[in-house]
């Protein structure tokens, strides 16, 4: 069953434009993805440029939707940008393959072309427990992801649910809608956080097989059927 709340504040992010050093230091963390997914980095640096970093790198490039995520045990909190505008979209609370059946219909009906899904980490920077269950997910999601061009990133959310507590707070949101909406909240302030970075630290979840990296290449099919290039 799947709660939807009513949150229709925008929070509108405007990012530093990075130096071409800055724009230069992407590189997809490999040595961090589990047996289930791979990648060539020496091959492709910027194999599948996240959607924050297209378009500081094309001025003109207007597409692009992202869809971001916090994984939790019993609740999973969910947040949209369109462009560069930021808002809690709803909380689900489902589990298993229900809740990946789940994201991937509201990534088709919100038109994303790209997950970034909230890794927990320890304030020292090292992963938890969890961190093993989250990118066990993630590796699922990026495989059916992978199958209509979109792609899975993961990004560090240390510190997100102090963060979207505090927001919540400012907004004068009473204590029955902060516990109500606090993992969309959360979800919220992780694709914040990776719009501030550029997308410059987000680990690319990317499936081993060489049909799905293809898709993967080419993007999402547009309405005309036309393939979307990424090189």
């Amino acid at each position: 069953m799947a709660q939807t709340h009513g949150l229709p504040t925008l929070f509108t992010l405007s990012p530093t434009i990075p130096s071409n050093k800055h724009l230069n230091s992407l590189r997809v963390r490999s040595s961090k993805i589990r047996a289930d997914i791979s990648l060539d980095v020496e091959e492709h640096p910027f194999p599948f440029p996240p959607n924050a970093m297209r378009r500081k790198l094309d001025s003109r490039w207007l597409g692009g939707f992202s869809l971001g995520i916090d994984l939790g045990l019993s609740r999973t909190g969910l947040a949209i940008s369109k462009g560069f505008s930021v808002r809690p979209l709803k909380v689900l609370e489902l589990r298993g393959q229900k809740l990946e059946k789940g994201l991937l219909e509201i990534a088709q009906e919100q038109e994303v072309d790209e997950f970034i899904i909230g890794l927990p980490v320890s304030s020292d920077g090292k992963e938890t427990p969890q961190s093993n269950k989250v990118r066990s997910v993630a590796g699922r999601i990026a495989i059916w992801a992978a199958e209509r061009g979109w792609r899975v990133y993961l990004q560090d959310e240390h510190g997100t649910s102090t963060d979207a507590m505090n927001r919540m707070i400012n907004l004068g949101l009473n204590k029955a809608d902060r516990k109500q909406s606090l993992d969309a909240y959360a979800a919220m302030m992780v694709l914040e956080r990776y719009f501030s970075e550029l997308g410059e630290r987000v680990e690319l979840v990317l499936p081993k097989q060489l049909e799905l990296q293809e898709k993967l290449r080419k993007g999402p099919p547009s309405e005309s059927d036309d393939d979307v290039d990424f090189f």
